[in-house]
């Protein structure tokens, strides 16, 4: 099959024909041992015009379910009929996922070094790499998270309200729950909305932790993005349930300190007044209750049980009915778990 007259797709020093794909070896910095500091950005370029989606996990280093949603989507064998650019970037924090850690060596935080500078900190320089290097030649990006350590989130996006693109990226990619979120200062989503650039973010799971659900809302949700894009033909079986919004979400902190015993799980509605968990002490019979102040969905929540006062314990987001918002995550979860086994032994050609 002729490529017609399109034009390779230049990343860094590598040029990629169309019709081929590539894994492109981007230098971003050096350790004070000299040991450079690399990352693998797979690039597909397609036959055929289209958009250029780049695919980002692991900017937090101990952040791994991304990882995973990278290696199912790269063995797609759908992918050898791609219009348009595909990049992924398995791991942006080389660093951090060879240490386990969030960080980078300094303690810095690179989604909090966007768009960084040529000549400031290793996480800085790293970001202002990224942004030049990547970023500025995608027209559309999704960036995959999950919770911290010891924290698991709801599989769920977020987009900027004020972007339409963003948010209809955000509904077709039909996780449980939108957040309509600001981004925040130093972030790649940030640094994205400021060149005009339409990013979703996802985020699901816990750091260090492989959840198989998570797992599979996120290539769905790539994969009926890409969809929506036009950059790879429909599936035959489309989603039918469609995600629930939320305008806000808070966390429902620790009054006290102590040990925590917890009562309720991701994706539960809870209602003002509910108790969440109770807090006691191991030295006395001192015992108090979490409640809810409001009413919504726990998207996120804390899993260790050692808490100190002002930790966050249960992020809840508000919804506009909850009778509404139980049948609607019931029936995403249904549509996941019956249409993955058949598109993880059809489709996609991996376990």
């Amino acid at each position: 099959m002729q490529a017609g007259n399109r034009a390779p797709f230049t990343l860094a020093d590598s040029s990629i024909p169309p019709g081929s794909r590539a894994l492109v070896d981007i230098p971003f910095g050096k350790l004070y041992t000299h040991t450079e500091l690399n990352i693998g950005a797979h690039v597909i370029h397609g036959r055929k015009d289209g958009p250029v989606l780049l695919i980002t996990a692991a900017l937090h280093g101990d952040e791994i379910n991304g990882v995973e949603i990278c290696r199912r989507l790269l063995k797609l064998p759908r992918l050898s009929q791609l219009k348009g650019t595909l990049i992924v970037v398995p791991i942006v924090n080389t660093y951090g996922f060879v240490q386990q850690s969030r960080y980078l060596p300094d303690r810095r935080d690179l989604n909090r070094s966007f768009p960084g500078s040529e000549k400031g900190s290793l996480g800085s320089r790293m970001a202002y790499q990224f942004t030049e290097q990547v970023l500025r030649n995608c027209t559309h990006a999704i960036d995959l998270h999950t919770g911290a350590i010891h924290r698991a989130n709801l599989p769920q996006v977020r987009a900027s309200a004020k972007d339409k693109t963003a948010l209809r990226m955000a509904e077709v990619f039909n996780a449980p729950i939108i957040i309509k979120a600001a981004s925040r200062d130093g972030t790649m989503r940030g640094t994205a909305n400021t060149l005009g650039i339409p990013i979703l973010l996802y985020e699901a799971g816990e750091a260090l932790r492989f959840d198989e659900q998570a797992i599979n809302v996120g290539v769905r949700g790539i994969l009926n993005v890409m969809t929506d894009l036009g950059m790879l033909r429909a599936m035959r079986k489309r989603p039918t349930t469609k995600s629930l919004f939320s305008k806000k979400s808070s966390w429902v902190r620790a009054e006290h300190d102590g040990i925590a015993r917890y009562y309720v799980s991701l994706g539960q509605t809870v209602k003002p007044g509910d108790i969440l968990a109770h807090i006691y002490s191991p030295y006395s019979d001192f015992e108090v209750a979490v409640h809810a102040s409001f009413a919504g969905i726990v998207i996120g929540r804390n899993n260790l049980p050692l808490v100190n006062e002002g930790e966050a314990l249960f992020h809840v987001a508000e919804v506009s009915s909850l009778d509404e918002a139980e049948k609607t995550l019931d029936a995403i979860n249904d549509e996941v778990d019956n249409a993955m086994p058949p598109v993880l032994g059809e489709e996609y050609g991996v376990v």
